[in-house]
Parts: C-alpha cells; structure tokens; sequence
C-alpha cells in the first residue's frame, strides 16, 4: 500500500472505510492501484465472535466492537 504523492491529511485508512463489504472492496481496489479484491469466503468465527471476510488478496479481514475493518494477523 503506497502513499507515494497523498497529500497529508488525504490518506485513507483501513479503521475509516464504512462498515460494509461494497466500501471495503472499493477500498482494497483503490489501494491495490485497481486490481479487483474480491472476497473469496465469508464465515462466523467462533475464535472471534464475528464475521470474517477472507479476501483474495490474501489477507483475512473483520469489523471490530466499534465497527472499524481491522486485519486479522494469525
């Protein structure tokens, strides 16, 4: 993900996309330099308590307690 050219305060980041699954795949094509994401599978975790977004570029995504997208790192 490059930042290369934003001018500060333009970024956007990750806990700020809309709590839905059309904004975080908008997101993750805008980051990705327009290469389409998209979600490959969708499931409750019982580890977690939530639902979890597998997408595929590769990475494993959530909404947190507050409703913010976070990366799940296991």
């Amino acid at each position: 993900m490059s930042s290369a050219f934003v001018k500060e305060g333009e970024a956007r980041h990750l806990k700020d996309v809309a709590p839905n699954l059309g904004a975080l795949l908008l997101f993750l094509r805008i980051e990705n330099n327009g290469t389409v994401i998209s979600d490959e599978k969708i499931y409750y975790s019982e580890k977690y308590g939530r639902d979890i977004y597998e997408m595929s570029d590769g990475l494993v995504y959530a909404l947190d307690d507050e409703n913010h997208w976070y990366i799940i790192l296991d």
